[in-house]
């Protein structure tokens, strides 16, 4: 009998299987498509040669996760390329809001008026980083937090809405610019804690930036699924779970799906049919022959460009997403 049955091999399912395996457990992991991966996967979607990421293709809290921090993955040929800039937020009018590395040349990108109130708002938390990414990563909490009292004042910042949040800015390219990093949860900007989404992003970028994996997302997959074996785990890939019974007998079984199809192989009947998923992402892959010719040259030197005039817009976005989700 095995410890533990993972199923599915995205990337919870492969760091869960990682994190059994490490502690001694017996772990084999069973994913129903032909390659583990998830949504952190690679594939060719336009032109022969062409690699695209079939989700994210840049991983600001991967780089900065306490899980995959303590793993060896570069020993599995995990590379992260850093752009010059992490992202940048163009605007009409040819200039651009960038979120850079430096403190300092990002709120000097806000203009004047703001570029006071942004320093006042992130600094103070990136010499606790680290800590504070383990205590906000943890939640909900399964332990005491290891310094309650930064995790405390940051939740004070973040707990409310974004736009509560972005009062203390003055003009509108601070504003855009943090509307732009809460929209990654989908989320109305009026919403509960999204003001702490669109803080973490920026404080991950000052800390470790946001990078790319070499060679794309399945790198990141195919290193977890290496060292995984290494420990003497074993990958199941092109094997559909219709029911527990396809499974070997385990102590745990450890599921890395939708909750539909966690209620259809362990037979729970209708207990999930109501389960109403979130919004998701409408995704456009591009084959180009040369880089997108943006006006504002920060955008050119970014590796995410966020897109939107204002944060009225990408406020109004939300709200029709989250009323059609």
């Amino acid at each position: 009998m095995l410890d533990a049955v993972v199923v599915g091999a995205g990337p919870n399912g492969l760091t869960a299987a990682v994190e059994l395996a490490r502690r001694g457990f017996s772990v084999a992991l069973f994913e129903a498509k032909d390659t583990v991966g998830g949504g952190a996967r690679t594939e060719e979607l336009t032109l022969p040669g062409f690699h695209h990421d079939p989700c994210s293709a840049a991983h600001p809290l991967a780089v900065n996760s306490p899980a995959f921090r303590a793993l060896p993955l570069e020993r599995y040929g995990l590379r992260w390329l850093h752009p010059e800039l992490p992202m940048a937020h163009p605007f009409p009018d040819g200039t651009a809001a960038v979120l850079s590395r430096s403190v300092g040349e990002t709120a000097a990108s806000f203009g004047p008026r703001d570029a006071g109130a942004y320093r006042r708002l992130v600094e103070p938390f990136l010499p606790k980083w680290d800590t504070l990414a383990r205590d906000f990563m943890s939640l909900p909490m399964t332990a005491l937090p290891r310094d309650p009292v930064t995790l405390a004042r940051f939740g004070l910042l973040g707990l409310p809405p974004s736009t509560w949040l972005t009062r203390r800015f003055r003009d509108e390219r601070a504003r855009t610019l943090f509307a732009g990093l809460v929209a990654h949860v989908m989320a109305p900007l009026g919403g509960f804690a999204t003001g702490a989404v669109g803080l973490v992003f920026a404080l991950a970028a000052h800390a470790r930036g946001w990078p790319v994996a070499r060679g794309g997302s399945q790198a990141i997959s195919d290193a977890l699924a290496a060292y995984f074996e290494d420990l003497g785990g074993s990958v199941h890939t092109d094997y559909e779970v219709k029911r527990l019974d396809d499974l070997p007998p385990a102590r745990a079984y450890v599921f890395d799906t939708s909750p539909t199809a966690l209620a259809r192989i362990a037979g729970f009947g209708g207990h999930y049919a109501n389960y109403r998923y979130g919004p998701g992402v409408f995704k456009i892959d591009y084959a180009l022959d040369g880089p997108v010719p943006w006006t504002a040259p920060e955008a050119r030197a970014a590796g995410t460009v966020q897109i939107g005039a204002d944060s009225g817009e990408i406020g109004a976005a939300l709200r029709a997403a989250s009323r059609e989700g």
